[in-house]
C-alpha cells in the first residue's frame, strides 16, 4: 500500500487507491475484458458514426441533431472516464489509481453524466414543439436557442461537478484506501472519508435535485403534453408518426433515467455494493452503447444517411452546422 508519509494531526495521507473492480471469478476474466473491449469500442465508433453523419449530410442540420450530437459526444466521452482505466486494472496485478487520477475521473465522471441529463430535457422540449406547435417551430427553435441551451448546459455541469470534486478534495482519507467499485465513485469515496462530509452530503442533495430531478419532472411534463396533443390527433396514422417521432428519445430516457433512479432513490440493504456495480455498469456501458443503435435503427433520417454512406453515393456534405 502506497503511501505519503505525512501526518494532519492523526491522519495518514494516501496518495493512491486501489480499485476492487468487479466481482470477477479469475477464470472469467479473459472473456469478460474481451466482452468489456468490445462494448467499449460499439460505444465509440456507434457515437462517431453519429457525429459524423450529422456533420456532413446537410439535411440532419436540424435542432434534434444538433443535441443529439453533443449527447453522442458526452456518451462517447462518458465510456471514455471509466472503461479503460477498467481495462487497464483487469490485467494489472495491482488494480490502484493515483489520487489525482481518482479526483480527475470524479470530474470527468459527473461532467458527461450531469450534460447527459440536461441534453435530454433539450431534446424533449423540442419533441414538444415539433408536435404541439410545428408551425411555430422553426421560429420557437432558432439556433440562438438551441446554442444557448447547449451552453447552458455544459456551463452548469462544467461548475457543479468542479464544485463538487474541490469539496471532495477537501475530504482527509484516513480509514483505507480501498474502494470497492471500479472507478472513483463519489459515494465509494465519501464511505472511506474520516473528515466531516456534511457539506459534501448538503451539496449532492441540493444538486442531485437541480441535475436529476428538476430535468426528469420537466421530461415528464413535455411527455404529458405531447400524449395530450397526440391524442387529439383525429388521425391514426398523424398519431403513429407522432409516437414515432418521440420512441428513440423516450427510449433513452428510460434507459438513463431507469438505471439512475434503480441505483441512487431505490438503495437497498442486501448485496448493495454488487447492486451498485451493476447498476453502474448498465449506464456506465450499456446505456451510451445502446444509444446509436436506438437512435439509427428507429429514425428514418438516420437509416437514410448510413444507407448512403454505406452504399457511397452522395451525400449533401456540409460542415455547417
Amino acid at each position: 500500500m502506497k503511501q505519503v508519509h505525512g501526518e494532519k494531526g492523526n491522519q495518514t495521507i494516501f496518495s493512491e487507491f486501489l480499485l476492487l473492480g468487479l466481482p470477477i471469478q479469475p477464470e472469467m476474466k479473459v472473456p469478460f475484458y474481451a466482452f468489456f473491449l468490445t462494448m467499449y469500442l460499439t460505444t465509440v465508433l456507434g457515437n462517431l458514426l453519429i457525429i459524423l453523419l450529422i456533420l456532413v449530410d446537410s439535411r440532419l442540420h436540424t435542432p434534434m441533431y444538433l443535441f443529439l450530437s453533443n449527447l453522442s459526444f458526452s456518451d462517447m466521452c462518458f465510456s471514455s472516464v471509466t472503461i479503460p482505466k477498467l481495462l487497464v486494472n483487469m490485467q494489472s496485478s495491482k488494480p490502484a489509481i493515483t489520487y489525482t487520477d481518482c479526483l480527475a475521473q470524479l470530474y470527468f465522471f459527473l461532467l458527461f453524466a450531469d450534460v447527459e441529463s440536461f441534453l435530454l430535457v433539450a431534446m424533449a422540449y423540442d419533441r414538444y414543439v415539433a408536435i404541439c406547435y410545428p408551425l411555430h417551430y422553426t421560429v420557437m427553435m432558432s439556433p440562438k436557442l438551441c446554442n444557448s441551451l447547449l451552453a447552458l448546459s455544459w456551463v452548469l455541469t462544467f461548475s457543479i461537478s468542479l464544485l463538487h470534486t474541490i469539496l471532495v478534495s477537501r475530504v482527509a482519507f484516513c480509514a483505507s484506501n480501498i474502494i470497492p467499485h471500479f472507478f472513483c465513485d463519489m459515494s465509494a469515496l465519501l464511505k472511506l472519508a474520516c473528515s466531516d462530509i456534511h457539506i459534501n452530503e448538503l451539496m449532492i442533495f441540493i444538486f442531485g435535485g437541480l441535475v436529476l430531478v428538476v430535468p426528469f419532472l420537466l421530461i415528464v411534463a413535455s411527455y404529458t403534453r405531447i400524449l395530450s396533443s397526440i391524442l387529439r390527433v383525429p388521425s391514426v396514422r398523424g398519431i403513429r408518426k407522432a409516437f414515432s417521432t418521440c420512441g428513440s428519445h423516450l427510449s433513452v430516457v428510460s434507459l438513463f433515467y431507469g438505471t439512475v433512479i434503480g441505483l441512487y432513490l431505490c438503495p437497498s440493504t442486501n448485496n448493495s455494493t454488487v447492486k451498485e456495480t451493476i447498476m453502474s455498469i448498465m449506464y456506465t456501458m450499456v446505456t451510451p452503447m445502446l444509444n446509436p443503435f436506438i437512435y439509427s435503427l428507429r429514425n428514418k433520417d438516420m437509416k437514410e444517411a448510413i444507407k448512403k454512406l454505406l452504399s457511397g453515393r452522395k451525400l449533401p456534405f456540409s460542415l455547417g452546422l
